[in-house]
C-alpha cells in the first residue's frame, strides 16, 4: 500500500489523553454502569458480525438487526431504507469496540477494528461507481469522526501493527482528499458541509497537516455564517440537526484549543449562539422537541460541553451536574473535574424568543417538573422541514403533554407524509388542505411566509402570536390563519385560533397527546389525559357553538426513527363563512378533584350610540373567565379594531382598552399584554 504522504503528529492531543482511561474508566464505571454493558454488548456483537444502529448518537436509528457469517456486504440494504447501509459505513459501532477494549483489555476488539478497517478500505473503493452510497461526503465526515475517535482506544494496541497503522493513516488522508476536492454551494447550506469539514479538520489534527485544518476552518466559517440564523438556531428547523452540527462545532473548538490553532472569535461567538439556542428549546427533561426531521434525545450532552467549552455558568445551571457518560469521553477527564467545579447560575429569563428562525419557547422554570411551551411560527427548514407552521409543544409536571409526532423514515412514501403533513401537528387546517404539498420525501412545490410573529413577557404572563400565508391563495382557501397563545403560569394555557377570509370554510384544530399517557372524552367539551406523572384537561369553551364538533382520533407518534407507537390526537371543528375564531384551554396537573372551568362571556361597548354594538360579535372581541382551584381570571383578546372612533370594553364587570388584557379577579390587578 502506498505510503501516507501526511506527519503523523506523536504528540497529538485527541478528545482524551492515554493516562485518562483508567480514570475515566473508573468514572463511568462507578456512574453509569448500564451504559458502560451497553458499549460492551454493542462491542460483542460487532466482533460477531451482528448490527444494530441504536445507540444514542446513530442519527438514523434502525432496528433491523444484520448478520453477516462471511464477509460483511458493505452496501447490503435491508428492506426499502438506505439508511441501514449508511449507519453500517459510519462505523460507529467501533467506538463501542474501543471503549470495551480499554474496560477489557481483550485484544479480540482491537482485532476486530483492525480486520474490519482493512477489509473496508480494500473493497469499498471510492473509484469504483458501486460503492458511492458508501461514499457520500457526509458518510465520508462521519467516518472520520467515529475512526479517529475510535483509534484513540487503541493507540497502545499490539494488534495495531505497522501495516494496520499504515492502512489507518493513508485511509484518514484520501477521506480528507476527497471532501478538500468535493466542495461546492451544497455543503454552504446543508449540515453535510459541516458534518465532511468538521472530519476534514480532524484528520488535519490528526495527521498535523495546517492545510486540512485551515481549509476546513475557512469553510466551516462559511457555512456556520449561511446556516445559523442570528438567534442561534440552524436554519433546518430541526433541534435534532442543529445538535449535530453544534456537537462538530464543539468537536473543532476543543481540538482547536488543545492543539494550538486559532479560531477566530466570529466562529466562537456563533458557535456560543446554538450552544444558547439549545439550552432554551431543551425542555425540563434535558430532551429536544420532536420538531422537523427530530428524535426524543437527551441533548444535555451538547449543553454541558458548551458550558464547558465557553465556561457558562448559566448553561451549566441548564444541563447537568456532572458529565454524562458520553461526554467524559469526548471532552477528557481533567475536563470533567473542571466542569464539576464551575459554578451554576440561573439565567435571568427562563423564556425566549428565537425571532430570526421563529421560535418560542415559555417557562415557568427550570425545574424538571416546570411547565414548557414551544410554538413555531418560522421558515420551513427545507428538506427536513415539516408542515408544522403554529405548532405547539406543552411538557409539564416530568412529561410531554402535547408533541410533535416526529419523522419515522426518510424513505418517500405514505408514511413519510403522514409524520410531515399539517395534521401530524398541533396546529390548525384549512378545508383539510396541506398548505406546503411535497414533491417527494425532501422537496416542496408550496410554500409559505410566517407572519405577525410576537412575544410578550409581564410578569405572571407569557404571550405568543403568529400567522401564516399558507392558505391564503384561492386554490387553498383564500384564508390568513393566525394563533395566539397565552400562558398564565405556571399552568394555563389558551389557545386562540383566528381565521381571517370568505367563503364557507371548515376549520379544525388538532392536539397530539403524549404516547405515555391516555385520553379520555367527556363529551365533546372536555378531554383528560392521564399520563405517567402528569395529569391534564383539554377544555372547549367554543362546544355550545351549532357547527362545532370535536372528537379523540387515533393516530402514532414517533419518538425514534423507524419507530412509531399510537397515541390519542383531539380534533375539533367548526364551520362557518367570514371571519372565525377558535379557543381551547390545557390546563395542566388537573388531578380528577380539581376544579377548573373556562367559559365564554360576552363583551360590551363602553360607549353607547348609533355607531355602536351594545354588544361585540365574536369576530371583534372575545373574553373567557377561566377558572383553577381559588385563582381566577378574565382574559379579553381582540381579533379587529373595535374601538373606532371611541371605545372601551366592559366584560363580566371588568373594563379596559387593549388587544389582549387579563384580569386577576382574586388580586384585583390589571395586566395589558399587547395594547
Amino acid at each position: 500500500m502506498k505510503q501516507i504522504k501526511n506527519k503523523v503528529r506523536t504528540d497529538v492531543h485527541l478528545f482524551f489523553e492515554n493516562d485518562d482511561i483508567p480514570k475515566i474508566h473508573e468514572y463511568v464505571r462507578k456512574n453509569f454502569p448500564d451504559e458502560t454493558a451497553e458499549a460492551i454488548r454493542k462491542a460483542d456483537e460487532t466482533v460477531r458480525q451482528r448490527f444494530l444502529f441504536d445507540c444514542r448518537w446513530d442519527l438514523e436509528s434502525c432496528f433491523v438487526p444484520v448478520d453477516f457469517s462471511g464477509s460483511i456486504d458493505w452496501l447490503y440494504k435491508p428492506a426499502d431504507d438506505p439508511e441501514w447501509t449508511y449507519s453500517l459505513n459510519r462505523m460507529r459501532y467501533w467506538i463501542c469496540l474501543g471503549q470495551a477494549y480499554v474496560f477489557t483489555g481483550d485484544e479480540r476488539y482491537a482485532q476486530t477494528f483492525a480486520l474490519q478497517l482493512s477489509d473496508w478500505v480494500q473493497r469499498v473503493k471510492k473509484t469504483d461507481a458501486l460503492y458511492a452510497p458508501a461514499w457520500r461526503t457526509i458518510e465520508a465526515g462521519f467516518r472520520l469522526e467515529y475512526w479517529i475517535k475510535a483509534y484513540q482506544y487503541f493507540r497502545q494496541s499490539p494488534s495495531l501493527t505497522a501495516e494496520i497503522r499504515n492502512i489507518f493513516f493513508t485511509s484518514v488522508s484520501e477521506h480528507a482528499e476527497y471532501i478538500i476536492s468535493s466542495y461546492n454551494s451544497f455543503n454552504v447550506i446543508s449540515n453535510w458541509g459541516v458534518l465532511a469539514n468538521h472530519g476534514l479538520f480532524m484528520a488535519g489534527i490528526l495527521l498535523d497537516n495546517t492545510a486540512y485544518c485551515s481549509t476546513a476552518l475557512v469553510r466551516l466559517g462559511e457555512e456556520l455564517e449561511t446556516q445559523v440564523y442570528r438567534d442561534g438556531m440552524q436554519w433546518e428547523q430541526s433541534p435534532m440537526y442543529h445538535n449535530e452540527v453544534l456537537h462538530d462545532f464543539l468537536d473543532v473548538l476543543i481540538l482547536a484549543d488543545r492543539n494550538g490553532v486559532l479560531v477566530n472569535s466570529d466562529i466562537r461567538g456563533r458557535v456560543h449562539d446554538m450552544c444558547r439556542a439549545a439550552q432554551y428549546f431543551q425542555k425540563p427533561d434535558h430532551h429536544e422537541p420532536m420538531s422537523g426531521d427530530s428524535d426524543d434525545l437527551d441533548i444535555s450532552y451538547n449543553t454541558a460541553r458548551g458550558a464547558y467549552v465557553f465556561k457558562d455558568s448559566c448553561m451549566k445551571f441548564c444541563s447537568i451536574p456532572e458529565f454524562d457518560y458520553d461526554t467524559v469521553w469526548d471532552t477528557g477527564f481533567a475536563a470533567a473535574e473542571e466542569y464539576a467545579a464551575m459554578p451554576a447560575v440561573s439565567p435571568d429569563t427562563a423564556s425566549r424568543f428565537l425571532a430570526e428562525s421563529g421560535n418560542v419557547y415559555m417557562r415557568s422554570g427550570w425545574e424538571k417538573d416546570s411547565t414548557y411551551i414551544h410554538f413555531h411560527c418560522g421558515t420551513l427548514g427545507a428538506g427536513h422541514g415539516h408542515s408544522d407552521q403554529l405548532h405547539t409543544d406543552v411538557y409539564s409536571g416530568g412529561e410531554d403533554i402535547l408533541c410533535d409526532a416526529g419523522r419515522f423514515t426518510y424513505v418517500s412514501k405514505p408514511e413519510r407524509y403522514e409524520f410531515k403533513d399539517a395534521q401530524a401537528h398541533n396546529t390548525v387546517t384549512v378545508d383539510d388542505v396541506n398548505y406546503c404539498r411535497w414533491k417527494d420525501s425532501w422537496g416542496a412545490s408550496s410554500f409559505c411566509r410566517p407572519v405577525n410573529q410576537k412575544f410578550i413577557f409581564a410578569e405572571k404572563y407569557a404571550y405568543c402570536e403568529g400567522g401564516h400565508t399558507g392558505y391564503m391563495s384561492l386554490e387553498a382557501g383564500g384564508v390568513f390563519v393566525n394563533r395566539r397563545i397565552l400562558f398564565i403560569q405556571p399552568d394555563i394555557i389558551l389557545f386562540c385560533d383566528e381565521f381571517f377570509g370568505t367563503g364557507v370554510h371548515t376549520y379544525r384544530q388538532y392536539f397530539h397527546f403524549s404516547d405515555t399517557g391516555n385520553v379520555v372524552p367527556y363529551g365533546k367539551e372536555l378531554f383528560r389525559f392521564t399520563g405517567k406523572k402528569e395529569s391534564a384537561v383539554l377544555l372547549f369553551p367554543e362546544a355550545d357553538k351549532q357547527l362545532f364538533s370535536s372528537k379523540l382520533i387515533q393516530t402514532r407518534i414517533s419518538r425514534h426513527y423507524g419507530k412509531s407507537s399510537s397515541n390519542g390526537t383531539v380534533c375539533s371543528s367548526i364551520q362557518g363563512s367570514g371571519c372565525m375564531n377558535m379557543s381551547a384551554v390545557l390546563f395542566t396537573g388537573t388531578a380528577e378533584t380539581d376544579r377548573f372551568s373556562a367559559e365564554k362571556v360576552p363583551v360590551r361597548s363602553m360607549v353607547t350610540g348609533a355607531q355602536k354594538e351594545s354588544v361585540f360579535p365574536d369576530e371583534k372581541i372575545e373574553a373567557w373567565n377561566i377558572e383553577k382551584g381559588r385563582r381566577r381570571y378574565t382574559v379579553v383578546i381582540a381579533h379587529t379594531e373595535f374601538a373606532a372612533p371611541t371605545d372601551m370594553f366592559c366584560t363580566d364587570g371588568c373594563t379596559g382598552f387593549a388587544n389582549v388584557m387579563v384580569f386577576d379577579r382574586i388580586d384585583g390587578t390589571r395586566t395589558v399584554i399587547l395594547r
